[in-house]
This record gives C-alpha cells, structure tokens and sequence, in this order.
C-alpha cells in the first residue's frame, strides 16, 4: 500500500496527496472529494479501499486518518454542478476544492481513476483502483465516504422518505418507488432522468 508514495517520499517529496471522490453512481446528493497528505513511511491502522469496510471499520479508520495526517482537505459538488458540468467534470471540481483547502503545498498527487485534474499545479498520477494499491488513496476514500455519508444521514432526517439513512442517496428499489411516488426533492441529480 505505500509502494508508490515511497518511489515519492525517496525523491523527497514529503507532500504526497492522495485524492478520491464518492457519490458518482448516486441519485441524490452531491458528488464528495477528500485529499489527505499522510507523514512519510507511516502505517494507518485500518485504512484500505473504503468499499471493502464495514461502517464501524470506516469510522475507525477516519479517526486513525486524522490523528496523524499533515492535513486533510474535503471538497464538494452540487446536484446542480453536476447536472452543469456532468458527473466526472464535477467530480474533478470537487477534487480541486478538496486541494485548495490545504494549509501546506502538495508536491505530487496519487488520483484515485484514469484522470488527472485540470488546474493542479503539480505532478500527478493516475491509479486505476488506487483506493486498492495506495495508503494515501485509501485514506482519501475513507475521509470522503464517511463525510458524505454523513452528510447524506443528516439530509435524510430533512427528507425520510427517500431511505437515506440506508442508501445514502444510490438507486435501490426503495429510492426508485419514492421517487415514482413523491417525485424527486431539491437534493436529487436533475441530470440523471431515472424516475
């Protein structure tokens, strides 16, 4: 998991940021991107692919994340940004103002896919399954699933009759039949006609 931030942190760039983004495939809420920069050489304890872990296993992680990394930036795009921009360009918007809220200066970045983000000002590459093969990108997955999540519980209680608080905002037959029978609320993708 650290084989690629160590080819990095051996030319001396101590600033590696690994970035992800969460909520693509949803019909609801918007798209969340974090991007964490972890200390050289460090292990965190829990942090892999935040598909593969359970709730608890996600929260355990993110506060791992957060006690040892040099800075954490989180990042959003709005239902109303992605019906403008498309998913994917909103899902790099996101990436970008995730960035721009770092204290310190990225020297590289590790981009969870096969794109890169437009107005990054430093070196990056592109890791198919990243959240798989890098620590940074899997702590990046993590702080992003979590944060949408929760952001997806809270709008839940604005709205319980879409089933948030279970699919935070992805297509199940519960979301589908609300949507067939309230029509869709202000947090839903106008640009994904699926109801």
């Amino acid at each position: 998991m650290l084989k690629y931030e160590n080819v990095l942190w051996n030319q001396g760039l101590t600033h590696v940021v690994g970035i992800d983004e969460v909520g693509r495939g949803a019909l609801a809420g918007p798209v969340v991107a974090a991007a964490v920069i972890l200390p050289p050489t460090i292990l965190v304890d829990g942090v892999f692919d935040s598909k593969k872990l359970g709730k608890r296993a996600r929260e355990n992680a993110l506060t791992n994340i957060c006690e040892v990394a040099i800075d954490v930036g989180i990042g959003h795009a709005t239902p109303e940004e992605i019906a403008e921009l498309n998913i994917i360009g909103a899902s790099l918007l996101a990436m970008q103002r995730a960035i721009d809220l770092f204290d310190c200066q990225p020297q590289a970045i590790l981009v969870d896919g096969n794109r890169h983000i437009p107005s990054a000002s430093c070196p990056q590459f592109a890791l198919v399954k990243g959240d798989q093969r890098s620590q940074t990108v899997a702590a990046a997955s993590i702080v992003a699933k979590v944060t949408r999540d929760h952001l997806m519980y809270q709008l839940h209680r604005e709205n319980p009759d879409y089933g948030w608080a279970t699919n935070v905002g992805y297509p199940t037959t519960k979301h589908y039949r609300a949507l067939r029978e309230f029509g869709p609320s202000t947090h839903h993708r106008r640009s994904f006609r699926l109801w």
